[in-house]
């Protein structure tokens, strides 16, 4: 189901107090007190994060990686560190670690942004209308934490037909045999 941007929540300026406050409330409860585990057909933890566990773990984040992730940016073609990668592995959403995709699905689309056809569970991401920049195109966003990744087209190799079309900022690898650590914020 495709979302509008709009009606989406976006990551605004958050004062320190109540970084520090979400915190405290994240190492008590760890956010969960009230919430039922929701998980994907693949096994991983959907369970949406709050707004003060989503700002927990954007303090770890480079003000760059802020940009990209939190305020829907795109970093410049043929310079993120993944393009070139080819690993055996998993590309995980970099702010929560969600498994997103497997290295096996991934080609070289020529565009200068690491693309791949098909995601690790089709519940992991998030599709919204984008009509920014006078186009209309479909963002795509880490359905956990609501990070932005990049885009979907429809002009990629069989089997889909999909090309995902990724920041490399806005995702980390972990090679074969080592397993994202989905995070909550807090200290989890």
């Amino acid at each position: 189901m495709i979302a509008n941007a709009a009606s989406l929540p976006r990551a605004g300026n958050v004062s320190l107090s109540a970084l520090l406050e979400g915190s405290a409330f994240l190492h008590e409860g760890m956010g969960r007190t009230m919430t039922q585990t929701k998980r994907s057909s693949s096994g991983y933890d959907l369970t949406p994060l709050n707004s003060n566990q989503r700002n927990v773990l954007a303090l770890a984040l480079t003000a760059e990686e802020r940009r990209v992730i939190l305020n829907q940016g795109t970093e410049p073609p043929f310079c993120g560190t993944l393009l070139n990668n080819k690993e055996s592995g998993i590309y995980a959403c970099r702010l929560c670690g969600l498994p997103l995709f497997r290295a096996d699905n991934k080609f070289e689309s020529g565009t200068g942004w690491p693309s791949f056809y098909q995601g690790i569970d089709d519940a992991h991401i998030a599709e919204i209308s984008d009509t920014s920049h006078g186009m209309l195109r479909i963002e795509i966003r880490c359905a956990r934490c609501d990070g932005h990744l990049g885009h979907v087209f429809a002009d990629g190799p069989p089997p889909t037909h999909k090309r995902y079309c990724l920041n490399s900022i806005s995702m980390r690898f972990y090679p074969k045999g080592v397993e994202p650590q989905q995070q909550v914020g807090g200290g989890e």
